[in-house]
């Protein structure tokens, strides 16, 4: 059986424990008759700082990877469409040049940049995430000193320039969102358009808004009648805010759309299609290890909700997380961010999403989407240490985790493990004793999916789990069976990259071996399968850190 000390606590800080090695034994059970709720795929949410990626050779792969997993249900949401630049990336930067001004004041508009931009994730059958902003140079009320040089060395504050204030001329800013959704109803169509996402800014309470509360919502208030003024049916909403509700932000926002007075129309309210906040989680470096924080991530989400749910109206409302991380810079670097690379984030992520959608129905509240801040950065050393879905052109275990999670479909099922953590000791600490180990569970028809992880707060070695999977309801008898694992040994670039000597320059054959790697792998599973007409039991080891997923069909 799985022994372990347990950890010392002194208020939150915790000991690394100490774990055995041998195998502890896992009864998860999946009552296949037993549908909860539609399976909604939250997953399929991406973003990042640095939109001109996307332009870019290993953006564009990776953009058509993403959009394969979902076609044209895939979104991504980018900072910097509105920047000024000649749009070269950098870490936390980009730009379009969508709008300069000539020496009277009179506005240019050009579209070049951001058109490339939009056409990218088009192209690749992934639908933008439209974020309105920054404040282009022209139009700042504050545009000295405007670029930023800003890299993980430097302080985070030092990307706070002149493209974060409020504009000197809000028709202005208005009219350019109006003429860039005109624009885009001309390029792409109706139908198209009226898919997207569209919302101002990001994070208001904090940095990225130099203006007051009020002024943002002037802000948001002319942007979104810019963008309705040329659709009329665009699906808008916000506010992005950072943490959560991030304090009484969220609920003033919500106010102000519901009742206040709309400060570019001067009509009651400011219309309201989805509501959108962000979430963070909190590692820490601790005795020489990652000490992730999954119950920060949980918790500000629950907040959120928390706000939401007071609000009725709102009841049906959808909720993307437009930003839901295990921490909140993916152009950092540091010891408490090695967890990255390897499997520890993508068994994160797999314990994690499940969590979300429980959160919103216990609030009573209509969750649509998670969106992971991660993408890649081009021309970056190989496994550098950013938060990102590929290094180079070859992608990392997290990927895998959302190629799962895009195989699950149809109804959720009722899924019971007696070693599952629950959500209440979730919220209030993490996983800091024992192990998560469960499921989530689909089907559709006679197709089953399972996706179970193998999660703990400590990214430190532990005893495998010996599952022992009862699907009651569901006979497997002429069914194939599909085994797909993330691991040590499978579904990981990162780990073969080092066993390869870590090369920063790999050879051709290295690179095909490390880009196979990235691919999710197929094993075959080794138990036996015990069949009757209403039950199917199998058993199957899931190391520390590992996920696997189960297909029947």
């Amino acid at each position: 059986m799985f022994k372990h000390l347990l950890p010392l606590i002194t208020g939150l800080s915790l000991a690394t424990p100490v774990f055995a090695a041998e195998p502890f034994e896992v009864q998860i059970t999946v009552e296949t008759n037993k549908p909860l709720t539609s399976w909604k795929p939250i997953w399929r949410f991406f973003g990042a700082d640095e939109p001109n990626y996307a332009t870019m050779k290993d953006g564009r792969s990776l953009l058509g990877e993403l959009g394969e997993m979902s076609p044209k249900n895939v979104y991504f949401r980018a900072h910097n469409l509105f920047t000024t630049g000649d749009g070269t990336a950098a870490l936390k930067w980009g730009s379009t040049n969508i709008y300069t001004e000539d020496e009277e004041g009179n506005p240019i508009y050009n579209y070049t940049i951001i058109d490339g931009i939009i056409d990218a994730y088009l192209e690749n059958d992934v639908r933008p995430y439209m974020q309105l902003g920054f404040m282009p140079e022209a139009l700042s009320s504050k545009p000295t000193p405007y670029r930023h040089h800003w890299t993980p060395r430097a302080s985070y504050d030092e990307i706070y320039t002149g493209w974060t204030y409020p504009p000197k001329d809000y028709q202005k800013w208005e009219e350019l969102c109006y003429l860039w959704a005109k624009h885009c109803l001309e390029r792409y169509g109706k139908d198209e358009v009226a898919n997207w996402y569209w919302q101002t800014w990001n994070e208001p309470n904090i940095g990225y808004w130099r203006g007051t509360t009020e002024e943002f919502m002037k802000l948001n208030d002319h942007a979104l009648a810019g963008v309705r003024r040329a659709i009329p049916n665009a699906k808008v909403g916000g506010p992005d805010v950072a943490g959560g509700p991030g304090g009484d932000f969220l609920e003033r926002y919500i106010k102000h759309c519901l009742e206040g007075k709309n400060h570019a129309t001067g009509e009651k309210g400011t219309p309201l299609d989805f509501l959108s906040f962000h979430a963070k989680g909190a590692p820490q470096h601790r005795n020489g290890h990652v000490q992730m924080g999954i119950a920060n991530q949980l918790r500000d989400i629950d907040r959120a909700f928390a706000v939401i749910a007071q609000f009725p109206e709102l009841k049906n409302t959808p909720i993307v997380i437009g930003e839901s991380d295990p921490e909140g810079c993916a152009a950092c670097q540091g010891p408490n961010l090695a967890y990255r690379n390897g499997t520890m984030y993508s068994s994160y992520t797999a314990a994690s999403f499940p969590r979300k959608l429980d959160l919103a129905t216990r609030r009573g509240v209509n969750l649509e989407g998670a969106l992971t801040w991660a993408f890649e950065f081009e021309d970056q050393p190989y496994f550098a240490g950013f938060r990102a879905l590929a290094t180079r052109g070859i992608d990392k275990p997290i990927l895998n985790t959302f190629r799962m999670m895009s195989q699950l479909r149809g109804d959720r099922l009722l899924v019971r493990s007696d070693c599952e953590i629950s959500l209440d000791e979730m919220l209030k600490q993490g996983v800091r004793g024992r192990p998560d180990v469960s499921a989530v569970a689909t089907r559709s028809g006679e197709r089953l999916a399972i996706m179970l992880w193998h999660y703990h707060d400590f990214d430190v070695p532990g005893a495998d789990a010996r599952i022992t999977l009862q699907l009651d309801g569901y006979s497997a008898r002429n069914k194939k069976l599909s085994h797909f694992r993330i691991d040590e040994q499978h579904s990981n670039s990162y780990n073969l990259w080092l066993a390869l000597g870590s090369p920063q320059e790999p050879t051709n054959e290295q690179l095909v071996e490390l880009k196979e790697a990235g691919q999710l792998a197929q094993i075959k599973t080794t138990s036996t399968l015990q069949v009757s007409d209403d039950h199917t039991r199998l058993s199957l080891t899931l190391p520390r850190q590992g996920v696997s997923l189960l297909v029947f069909e």
